[in-house]
């Protein structure tokens, strides 16, 4: 059984999304950023991490790609065109769509005040819109965004999505943002946000 640390109102809960979905058993320690804990198991004091039987993983992008190859799921197999289509996918929503809301979160509230620049919000709103409109277009047709099946990549995005909203950002309407709200309503998904419910 794994164990996920950290608190799932954070990239925590893609990883309890991708645990959820794979059907995989795990508990939850909601530890939350630099704790005590935390520090002990990654300098950074970032969460999350997942423990397993060879050590820590950091990480959230990383934890979940070790447990997709791991299980086979939620992946197409690595060394394959499809595999690098679905890695360059991910690689673009950690670069354009998490680093957008990652600098809104700073200059809002994650650094310390005096190192705060509020100028650059409406920058990384603009960033955020800018890219979330190309991952439409990359989407197309398709049913998920790396193909004919769900995997890592949808996972981020839905998390991200919901991190936008709660942060007052603009979201795709439309039939783009009626599959955002699908992947939000999967089972696994809505198991993973009752823990944040549980959590108060």
């Amino acid at each position: 059984m794994y164990t996920v640390i950290g608190h799932p109102r954070s990239r925590t809960l893609r990883v309890l999304y991708a645990l959820e979905e794979m059907g995989l058993d795990y508990t939850l320690d909601p530890q939350m950023p630099r704790s005590d804990r935390v520090m002990a198991l990654n300098p950074s004091g970032k969460i999350p991490v997942l423990m397993t039987d060879e050590g820590p993983i950091t990480d959230s992008v990383a934890i979940m790609t070790y447990l997709a190859d791991r299980h086979g799921q939620l992946t197409h197999k690595p060394g394959t065109y499809a595999r690098a289509r679905q890695d360059a996918m991910t690689q673009f929503l950690v670069a354009e769509i998490d680093a957008a809301l990652w600098t809104y979160a700073k200059h809002s509230f994650a650094l310390p005040e005096d190192l705060r620049v509020p100028e650059v919000k409406p920058t990384a709103q603009k960033e955020f819109a800018r890219a979330i409109g190309l991952v439409e277009q990359m989407k197309g047709e398709q049913p998920f965004l790396a193909g004919e099946r769900i995997t890592l990549p949808d996972l981020i995005l839905c998390q991200c999505s919901g991190w936008a909203l709660r942060a007052g950002f603009d979201v795709p309407d439309g039939a783009f943002g009626d599959w955002l709200k699908g992947l939000a309503r999967r089972p696994a998904m809505q198991r993973a946000l009752k823990q944040i419910e549980a959590l108060g």
